[in-house]
């Protein structure tokens, strides 16, 4: 019998959720406890989705999602979403999360990204300046479900070839390679040592490896020069202006303006040392060398829209520049359905999420509490940060990011899970990817009928949408 990971008992706690830590026990052991499970769930279950006939209204849900953020700017995040399914989805993690709650679920539980879709992969520097290949965005992490992140990552494939009007058998194939790069990948890294798995890093060379003959060494070095227009040395003159002996953020309203607030001033000092308090020792001196200079409100993807998120500019003595955003941490959606996090500040728990994570993190990845209760992620703003041009892509290119990918999440998710148990449910041979295949286009359906739903609110004056910003 199938086990729905929407059950309070399965989702949050069950006799088969071992947590994110193995016990200790052999790896053949745990490769047969994992084999074992697919008698109570099939991998073929995957495949089903089926809207539920009692399913929530999607508007609903988005708008719920849309508490306690500024009123004024949802109307970006909606006209942002309307642009297509695409969109939507990456605006729409809530709704997913509700959703996937009701699919089934084998109960081990990972460090879950709960945001998985393909363009939260990207490149960004590691603390030794090196570019490497890893997860990006850490908004929804708390521990969940490990199908969770390859069934929204394995939709998005499936949108996203559709944005850029590949095939319905193209979109499968990248479905397929990133499944089956995961399943494989798992396989590796359950075969490691605790310390190898941690080291273990997807770096540019080896992305750019992955190109055809002939292109590696171009791909390379475009790839090296779009990130490092992302240092902020680079990034500074783009959008900072000199005034009156001062540095000041150019303002592009509606999506990067000064707050009005007089005592704002005050307010971002007394942030500052606090998240100061979060940084290590080391860190707090290198910081300690910056002075406050000028900060500013800035709206940023999609998802995020109408959360607090602020940019903040300092400067040494000498006037080099550090750029830092400070991004509200709201509770993850994944929180109704896998149980609150055990950290009181949703900040805290972003971080930890992320450098269970990843592979490397920015040094000045912090959290802080400011007024009113609001939580914030502290991080270098956009350093040496590079996003797959998706949008141009051929098939065959989609198809080899989509390997990337799905290598990339089996390596976090093998930092905080038990892969060997993982890899003994998921087996040698593809039942799973081609579930996964059948699952992704089935909701990549219904993501398009909830897109559907949102333009018919927008047209019916429910929903207020900024279409040009």
């Amino acid at each position: 019998m199938v086990a729905l990971t929407r059950k309070p008992s399965t989702a949050k706690s069950s006799d088969t959720d071992v947590g994110l830590l193995p016990e200790l026990r052999s790896r053949a052991e745990r490769v047969a406890e994992g084999q074992a499970l697919r008698e109570r769930v099939p991998r073929s279950s995957h495949a089903s989705w089926l809207q539920p006939a009692k399913r929530r209204d999607p508007i609903a849900i988005l708008e719920q999602s849309s508490k306690g953020r500024l009123p004024e700017l949802l109307p970006i995040r909606y006209g942002r979403m309307l642009h297509s399914p695409f969109t939507f989805m990456r605006g729409s993690a809530a709704l997913m999360a509700h959703d996937l709650a009701t699919t089934p679920s084998i109960g081990i539980r990972v460090q879950a990204c709960g945001d998985c879709h393909l363009l939260n992969f990207g490149l960004f520097a590691t603390p030794e300046r090196n570019l490497v290949f890893d997860i990006n965005d850490f908004d929804e992490t708390l521990p969940g479900p490990w199908e969770w992140d390859c069934k929204r990552l394995a939709v998005s494939f499936v949108l996203a070839a559709r944005d850029i009007h590949l095939s319905a058998a193209e979109a499968r194939d990248s479905v397929l390679e990133c499944v089956c790069a995961y399943r494989q990948r798992l396989r590796e890294y359950s075969r490691m040592s605790p310390m190898e798995v941690w080291y273990a890093r997807q770096d540019v060379e080896t992305i750019t490896a992955m190109a055809p003959k002939g292109q590696t060494r171009k791909n390379r070095e475009e790839i090296a020069e779009k990130a490092h227009a992302h240092v902020a040395e680079h990034l500074f003159p783009k959008i900072v202006c000199e005034e009156s002996g001062h540095y000041r953020f150019i303002e592009h309203r509606p999506t990067l303006f000064h707050v009005a607030e007089a005592q704002f001033e005050a307010h971002v000092h007394d942030r500052l040392a606090d998240y100061r308090q979060s940084l290590p020792d080391e860190r707090r001196v290198l910081l300690d060398r910056y002075r406050l200079e000028d900060f500013a409100m800035k709206v940023v993807g999609i998802g995020s829209v109408g959360t607090r998120c602020y940019i903040v500019l300092l400067v040494d003595k000498d006037g080099h520049p550090l750029l830092l955003q400070f991004k509200e941490a709201c509770r993850s959606v994944l929180e109704p359905y896998c149980g609150k996090s055990q950290y009181q500040l949703q900040g805290q728990r972003i971080v930890v999420g992320q450098r269970l994570m990843q592979s490397a993190s920015d040094i000045f990845l912090g959290w802080v509490r400011g007024r009113q209760q609001h939580d914030f992620f502290v991080r270098q703003l956009r350093d040496m940060k590079y996003t797959a041009p998706v949008e141009k892509f051929s098939a065959a290119q989609l198809k080899r990011y989509a390997q990337v990918c799905g290598w990339t999440l089996a390596r976090a998710h093998a930092k905080s899970g038990d892969a060997a148990s993982i890899s003994g449910y998921l087996g040698g041979g593809d039942a799973f990817e081609l579930a996964l295949a059948t699952f992704a286009q089935s909701y990549a359906d219904q993501t398009e009928r909830d897109h559907a739903a949102l333009v018919e609110a927008v047209r019916a004056g429910r929903i207020q949408a900024q279409i040009n910003e």
